[in-house]
C-alpha cells in the first residue's frame, strides 16, 4: 500500500472519507490527529494513477494540503 498524508479543515474529514471509500477498494482514510486534521490515505500501488487523480481533485475541493509523514510510532525492536 502506498500512503499519502494531508491536512484539511476538520469539518471536511467525514466528507473526504465518504468520497474515497465510496470508490470500492480505491483508498482508505485514517485520521491520525483530529486536532490538526491530519489524515493518512492508503491506496494499492496498482491503483496509483486513479487514486492520485482523485486526490488532486479532492485537494482543491476540500482545501487539502500535502503533509509530511508523521514520525513512526512503532516500538523499536528488542
Amino acid at each position: 500500500m502506498l500512503k499519502s498524508y494531508y491536512c484539511l479543515p476538520r469539518r471536511q474529514i467525514g466528507y473526504l472519507r465518504f468520497i474515497l471509500e465510496s470508490y470500492d477498494g480505491l483508498a482508505f482514510v485514517t485520521t491520525l490527529d483530529n486536532r490538526q486534521a491530519l489524515v493518512e490515505i492508503a491506496y494499492p500501488a496498482s491503483r496509483r494513477e486513479d487514486a492520485q487523480a482523485l486526490l488532486t481533485a479532492l485537494a482543491e475541493e476540500c482545501t487539502m494540503t500535502a503533509a509530511a509523514a508523521p514520525p513512526s510510532s512503532e516500538c523499536p525492536p528488542l
